[in-house]
């Protein structure tokens, strides 16, 4: 029987190499000294070696003991112990994640797409649905555990608010969909049929000022000195987007050419958009402090604005409408004062019009025309309308 080295004769060894100490275990010294153990065993007709751990932490006696485990799963059992640590060690790593709350599998969900999202807004909305909706029901719950009954307790208390409710079963799903492709369950709940009712939801339009009405805001709207009053105001004559406007940027800006690019990841089109600016935007443009990126301050310098300072501010003032309902009313304008095309319009707007062969052929934004129209808006704005509704005829060039 071959006579393997002791414990006082290893700790002897300082050369570079292997040297066996026992039954297809080895001590192995590497060129900077360290000292640790090694299964070396053949399967399949390969030899395989597989670290079982450094000297100063595993003693000879237990390394042999471990040696002989190896080997008796390797020739009693047939398993290659390589493989099956291999394959330990994936089950112990699914465990951990199958261990993960709702919340951080959301969270890390989040994380990973928020950056394919246009702007900042759905990033917002996805976490203040969560905040509201999920998190306070399921958020600790663990994503493995997540069932049909958990689901309806997300939705059930929202199901009269139809199109939340159906936004926050399509984001679960979501999150589920995210977790079985991890392998973290097995089916998704959120899509069972008949969690929601079927019935279309009731179209509730943003709340909008009068056309015949705007010039009178807009005095009022003078009068004020907040930064979310000139914000506004640019908004109405722009007929931008709230959170176009309140993320506008001073490179966005050309002065000289009278002009707002939007790039395309804020737009709700995808697709940058260019803005004519009227004489008096420009002029609204040039009393405004530079002291940061953005066009208009938030609360700390430099920073963006809140979302909320357009509506808080239209609160103060006592009316009973939104931001974003200015646009409805530059439309209605348009529509029914002036003789501008649609398509005039509607790209003033940043709308898509028509299908996908449509836009291919259409591929100039009419600047030329969309800016007479939003001089021509700029100047109404500029008027309490005294006609009382009498059409007031405008010329224009479309």
């Amino acid at each position: 029987m071959r006579k393997y080295r002791s414990a006082k004769d290893l700790a002897k060894l300082t050369k570079r190499g292997r040297y066996a100490a026992g039954p297809n275990l080895y001590l192995q010294i590497s060129e900077w000294g360290t000292r640790s153990w090694i299964f070396r065993y053949r399967i399949g007709g390969r030899h395989r070696h597989m670290g079982l751990g450094p000297l100063e932490l595993l003693p000879l006696n237990e390394a042999r003991n471990r040696a002989d485990e190896l080997r008796r799963q390797l020739k009693i059992d047939g398993v290659d112990p390589i493989e099956a640590k291999r394959a330990g060690d994936r089950a112990a790593r699914v465990a951990g994640e199958r261990a993960k709350t709702f919340k951080e599998c959301a969270i890390e969900y989040i994380k990973q797409h928020e950056d394919s999202w246009r702007g900042d807004a759905s990033r917002r909305q996805w976490v203040s649905s969560f905040e509201h909706h999920v998190f306070p029901k399921i958020g600790d719950a663990l994503i493995g555990d997540i069932d049909v009954a958990a689901v309806l307790s997300v939705l059930d208390p929202i199901r009269d608010r139809l199109v939340t409710a159906r936004r926050v079963r399509n984001r679960l799903g979501l999150i589920l969909d995210w977790a079985i492709s991890r392998d973290l369950r097995s089916d998704n709940p959120a899509k069972r049929p008949n969690l929601l009712p079927k019935r279309k939801p009731k179209v509730t339009h943003l709340a909008a000022l009068p056309y015949v009405s705007v010039a009178a805001f807009m005095i009022e709207l003078g009068q004020r000195e907040e930064m979310s009053a000139r914000a506004l105001e640019f908004a109405i004559l722009c007929a931008a987007r709230p959170g176009e406007v309140l993320g506008a940027r001073w490179s966005e800006i050309d002065m000289a050419e009278a002009t707002w690019t939007i790039p395309g990841e804020r737009m709700k089109s995808g697709r940058p958009h260019r803005v004519p600016l009227s004489g008096r935007a420009v002029e609204l443009l040039a009393s405004l402090p530079r002291e940061g990126d953005f066009v208009f301050l938030g609360a700390r310098t430099g920073a963006q604005p809140h979302p909320m300072i357009l509506i808080m501010l239209l609160r103060r003032m006592g009316h009973a409408v939104t931001a974003h309902g200015f646009r409805a009313s530059f439309k209605t304008w348009a529509g029914e004062r002036t003789n501008y095309a649609r398509e005039v319009v509607e790209a003033a707007l940043a709308h898509v019009i028509g299908d996908a062969a449509e836009q291919a052929y259409s591929r100039g934004d009419m600047l030329a025309r969309r800016r007479q129209l939003m001089e021509a808006w700029s100047e109404y704005c500029s008027k309490p309308d005294t006609a009382n509704g009498v059409v007031v005829p405008l010329r224009q060039g479309a």
